[in-house]
């Protein structure tokens, strides 16, 4: 087990009808958590970090980081680069040896979005590298920096832009938020499983912090198979350094660090049921 496709994680969850989870990541804590914890429950892992994230922990050092403690895992892991804006960033990811690529065009319209990533296609193909892609609009922003309105995916676009752009895993919006929900999470498992019979590549959902155990495994009853979770290991690393403050001592917080993370990644695989899968 070592670096792999993303394509090939979930094909195996589709086969055997689990989520993985995708944890982002912005530091060597985080990294060493995810892969620790992935080890010791036996899941298949996705690392991932969006290029919004890139100005604390740039690519060029976080990127190799990945890569080698995916190449070193006991677990099959995929390194992702998540909500890729620009092609310059996606190919710098590509280069760097990342094995899965997002773009993110869901703010253009439906043709431009497809012209657009069919370009990322083509250039990730030359890595061998699997690509995912967003139709609709999922709410909020990545770094919560902006209160985009959710655009609900339409069953006709989502076949059609599967189709046309040979992308081999699909995000969708069907009321999923990134950040930290206003409310009670409204998901709209009708529409998923709809989506779902017209499109055969795996579904992807975002915003997965905050979404209650029930709604996680409902939506991977109906076709989900990638989760995205940031936000809620971000929280709970601060929530628990915060608690166990002051610290006199760097390599106590360092290994607290990693313990919060790995707390939030725990919880997180055992709700997608990825856990003993390997």
């Amino acid at each position: 087990m070592t670096l792999v496709k993303m394509k090939d994680i979930l094909q195996a969850a589709e086969e055997n009808n689990y989520g993985v989870g995708a944890f982002s990541v912005a530091n060597m804590e985080m990294v060493i958590a995810a892969i620790r914890t992935a080890e010791e429950h036996r899941s298949p892992l996705i690392l991932q970090i969006a290029e919004v994230r890139l100005g604390p922990s740039p690519l060029h050092l976080i990127g190799p980081m990945m890569i080698e403690a995916a190449k070193k895992a006991s677990v099959p892991v995929a390194v992702h680069f998540d909500h890729g804006e620009t092609e310059e960033k996606i190919k710098e990811a590509l280069e760097i040896g990342f094995t899965s690529v997002m773009y993110d065009g869901s703010l253009l319209s439906l043709e431009e979005n497809i012209v657009e990533t069919k370009k990322i296609v083509k250039l990730a193909e030359s890595y061998g590298a699997t690509v995912e892609a967003e139709i609709g609009r999922v709410g909020g922003s990545e770094d919560g920096t902006v209160d985009i309105e959710i655009a609900i995916t339409s069953v006709e676009e989502a076949k059609r832009f599967a189709t046309e752009t040979g992308i081999d895993a699909l995000a969708i919006a069907i009321g999923n938020a990134h950040g930290v929900y206003k409310g009670k999470p409204n998901l709209r498992f009708d529409l998923l499983d709809e989506i779902n019979q017209e499109v055969e590549i795996p579904l992807v959902l975002h915003g997965g912090s905050g979404i209650s155990q029930d709604d996680f495994r409902t939506a991977i009853v109906h076709g989900i198979r990638k989760i995205n979770v940031a936000t809620s290991t971000f929280n709970n690393v601060v929530k628990c350094v915060n608690e166990d403050a002051p610290f006199t001592d760097y390599f106590t917080f360092h290994e607290r660090l990693i313990q919060a993370a790995a707390e939030n990644v725990k919880v997180h695989m055992e709700m997608f049921q990825s856990t003993g899968r390997i």
